[in-house]
């Protein structure tokens, strides 16, 4: 069967469009202002296409967060790669947490605002085929400086707890415009905290 490849760049424009004017509409009124008629209008792309290419407005939301989360995760992944030691891998993702929270301030809120939301459990199988690769990456990484003593011998999820935890509140609050919350101090004080306590015998 041959594929019409005119045809499939217009869809995958189609579904661009969509994304990004998700994202505007989000940036521009939150949640509350997230709806599907603000998305469709302000992409100039109809219901009916929304519909054929995510499925529902959930799907949209949920394909959204996806590109969203996987460009905050292979931000973290490219600092972490450059990184030798255990100390300056740990404290280059915490930093660069906060970077891209601080460049990104709409896909983050929405990454924050969704952690609720009911597409997440919903769509859990598509969300994981982006996530979990990126997120064993940075397991892989890991690893040696656990086995080494380098890093606390805890399971994956406590050390992402203790590395990406802090960070990731910090961020919630920033985002939310909560009084005595700054990025650039944040960025200045997290990272050693946090390495100090992952920091294993060895380390």
């Amino acid at each position: 069967m041959e594929v019409d490849i005119g045809t499939q760049h217009r869809g995958t424009e189609t579904r661009q469009r969509l994304l990004d004017g998700a994202l505007t509409v989000f940036a521009r009124s939150g949640p509350s202002g997230f709806t599907m008629t603000a998305v469709t209008t302000e992409s100039g792309v109809s219901v009916g296409s929304l519909y054929h290419h995510f499925g529902s407005f959930d799907g949209l939301s949920a394909a959204l967060y996806s590109r969203c989360m996987s460009d905050l995760l292979d931000s973290l992944i490219a600092e972490l790669v450059r990184c030798r030691t255990a100390r300056t891998g740990v404290k280059a993702m915490a930093a660069a947490y906060l970077r891209w929270v601080g460049r990104h301030r709409a896909q983050a809120h929405f990454i924050h605002a969704s952690a609720y939301s009911g597409f997440l459990p919903a769509h859990a199988e598509e969300l994981a085929v982006e996530k979990t690769p990126r997120m064993q990456a940075m397991s892989d990484w890991m690893t040696p400086h656990v086995e080494a003593g380098r890093v606390v011998a805890l399971s994956p999820a406590l050390i992402e707890m203790l590395v990406i935890g802090p960070v990731a509140e910090t961020s919630r609050r920033w985002l939310s415009a909560a009084p005595g919350i700054d990025l650039d101090e944040a960025a200045k004080v997290l990272p050693e905290r946090i390495w100090q306590s992952v920091r294993g015998e060895h380390g």
